[in-house]
C-alpha cells in the first residue's frame, strides 16, 4: 500500500532551486530516510510533505 508519493517535484526561493524534480515512493511499512550533504534540501523536502511549505511544480 502506497503511503507516499513524491512526482517530480520541485521547490525554489526566488531564483534559487532548492530542490529539482525529486520523485520517488513509500510504501506502507518500509523505512526510509535522507543522506544528503548540508543544504542539499532535505529539511524543504520533508517541509513539502507534511504540508509546511508548498511545492512549485509536481505531486505530493
Amino acid at each position: 500500500m502506497l503511503l507516499i508519493q513524491l512526482t517530480e517535484v520541485s521547490k525554489y526561493y526566488q531564483e534559487r532551486c532548492a530542490i529539482d524534480r525529486i520523485t520517488f515512493t513509500v510504501e506502507k511499512g518500509e523505512v526510509f530516510g535522507f543522506l544528503d550533504p548540508n543544504g542539499a534540501g532535505k529539511t524543504t523536502t520533508m517541509r513539502m510533505m507534511t504540508g509546511l511549505l508548498q511545492s512549485k511544480r509536481g505531486e505530493i
